[in-house]
């Protein structure tokens, strides 16, 4: 079954490439439950297909880069780009669009957290595996507020701008 607006995030873990060792974060990947990353905050997850693609790569992500300030001025504590690609990879394309802190590169390696949500693709025929629709939603508190789900092939509705329409 599909997530749907008024559902609670399931239980489940997600991996984050640190760049810089902090305290509690070791350099490399780090393992996070969902559950404890979302409490008593307000997050948008956007996800998509995969890292380095070419909507990826050139609309969704940079969209969400650019209205970054936007989203922190109606209240939005995180952002989150969500993948079905490992941490070091989610790392490096964070590295190569430049997100800096600004977005969290949020890696589902076998596409388990978005199976979850009931929002898996399966491009097997395609040679990319198990991966994630693109959508969008806004997540506070761990309840889902708003949910954006992209038909096939397209990317009109899960875009930062249509999500800052609905803020």
């Amino acid at each position: 079954m599909t997530i749907k607006v008024g559902d609670r995030l399931p239980a489940g873990t997600l991996n984050e490439f640190i760049a810089v060792e902090t305290e509690g974060c070791a350099l490399g990947p780090n393992t996070f439950k969902v559950e404890d990353l979302v409490k008593g905050k307000k997050i948008v997850v956007f996800a998509v297909p995969g890292a380095f693609t070419p909507t990826c790569s050139n609309q969704h992500l940079p969209g969400y880069l650019a209205h970054y300030d936007a989203f922190k001025a109606k209240g939005v504590d995180e952002i989150w780009c969500l993948a079905a690609n490992d941490a070091f990879v989610m790392g490096a394309w964070g590295r190569d669009q430049q997100v800096g802190s600004k977005v969290r590169m949020m890696a589902d390696g076998s596409a388990e957290y978005v199976g979850k949500l009931g929002l898996q693709l399966d491009l097997t025929a395609r040679g990319m595996g198990l991966r994630a629709q693109r959508f969008a939603m806004v997540v506070e508190d761990g309840v889902v507020k708003a949910l954006a789900v992209e038909a096939p092939g397209k990317f009109e509705v899960s875009s930062a701008e249509a999500v800052l329409k609905g803020l």
